[in-house]
């Protein structure tokens, strides 16, 4: 067992033999996804070296591969998107809503992950303006965002989309803000059939327009009669659409969005073992109370697992809709501002404001003494790394 067991030290040990047994059925994507985790923070991407002014401690500090699906590259990337986040939380609460695709819709949906994916975003989003549009429900415009996930805590392909929503919208003539009943958004339900008539919709759509391929145990949905018994099933389930109760204030928020937006398959702090050619990790199995237990996986399976969340070159994961769409968020912003009879507070809650911004200090403070760390050396991709160095603290 190893506190310090990573993704990288996993894909090091066993990614070469995976690769050859796989030769013929690994991607581009997945092996460029293999190879930056295996070599972020080594020496073979360059670094810098970094020196102390005050106790003449030296530190060597390697490149990260900066791939989205690593899991050590993503907390910068998560902290200057939040600091811009930040100033567009508005003083009101926030909502937690969740559409999950059905199995039989998922299979295809692996197979067609930029054009299902587009699909998901789409419908979702066009679900919920939609609903909240109506009179009979809130009768405002909304805006939220929206975040990709396509993994369960067991690594198994789940694609789902979590939507942050401010609980309330503008009015159609722009006049007014018009707030949410407190602690409930829009009906799950009426949700849930919006959704699933409207994605399938769609998914027919592109089917007829031919943008979808089907293979392995999927191949016989090529044919329209198939495909087409196929949708018939899905109409008849009940599509999962999950609200959750609001968030306590912005800063939670800022917390929870810091904890979502960015996150990759598996974390490495879930990773607790690697022997000989297993692999252990930690998992909460959400259909028992949400236990966390251990699941003990072959290497090569586990590899393939995570390599199931892989994500299309160029995907967008988190998109913003309605009046937080980005073409004019902040005009939009501001008029939501206005209409709120509240001035806008900062409810930001100390230790999410110390939790984002403590890796970011520790990035620049001796290990040492806490004193400021200065740049002596910098080496590029495929250099050599240089020579000994002394810091100078005179």
């Amino acid at each position: 067992m190893s506190a310090r067991l990573e993704v990288a030290d996993i894909f090091g040990r066993h990614g070469e033999a995976y690769r050859q047994v796989h030769d013929g059925h690994l991607g581009r994507v997945e092996r460029r996804v293999m190879s930056a985790i295996e070599l972020c923070r080594t020496a073979e991407l360059g670094g810098h070296v970094e020196g102390c002014r005050s106790c003449g401690a030296i530190r060597v500090a390697y490149n990260s591969c900066r791939n989205r699906h690593c899991p050590k590259c993503q907390g910068q990337a998560c902290r200057d998107w939040l600091a811009a986040r930040e100033a567009e939380l508005l003083p009101v609460p926030y909502f937690h809503v969740v559409f999950t695709l059905p199995a039989e819709v998922a299979a295809i949906a692996f197979q067609n992950k930029a054009a299902v994916y587009a699909i998901l975003f789409r419908t979702a989003a066009e679900t919920l303006r939609t609903i909240a549009a109506d009179s009979k429900h809130l009768g405002a415009e909304i805006g939220l965002i929206a975040v990709l996930h396509s993994w369960g805590q067991n690594l198994h392909y789940h694609p789902h989309i979590h939507c942050i929503v401010p609980g309330g919208g503008v009015s159609p003539d722009g006049s007014r803000w018009v707030s949410c009943r407190p602690g409930f958004f829009l009906p799950v339900r009426v949700l849930s059939r919006l959704f699933r008539r409207r994605f399938l919709e769609e998914l027919r759509a592109a089917f007829d327009a031919h943008s979808l391929k089907f293979f392995g145990d999927i191949a016989g949905l090529t044919e329209p009669a198939a495909f087409t018994r196929l949708l018939a099933r899905a109409r008849r389930l009940d599509w999962v659409v999950y609200a959750k109760p609001p968030f306590g204030g912005p800063g939670q928020v800022l917390a929870y969005l810091g904890r979502y937006t960015h996150r990759v398959a598996i974390a490495n702090s879930r990773l607790i073992s690697m022997e000989d050619d297993r692999v252990g990790f930690r998992w909460k199995d959400y259909r028992h109370g949400g236990r966390t237990k251990v699941m003990t996986l072959d290497a090569h399976e586990f590899i393939r697992r995570f390599l199931l969340h892989t994500l299309p070159d160029g995907f967008h994961r988190i998109r913003h809709y309605g009046f937080l769409a980005n073409g004019h968020r902040a005009a939009r912003l501001d008029q939501c501002r206005r209409l709120l009879t509240k001035p806008q507070q900062d409810d930001r809650e100390p230790d999410a404001e110390s939790a984002a911004a403590a890796p970011l200090a520790a990035t620049y403070r001796c290990p040492c003494c806490g004193g400021r760390m200065i740049t002596l050396a910098v080496w590029r991709c495929g250099q050599a790394p240089p020579g000994p160095f002394w810091c100078d603290t005179s």
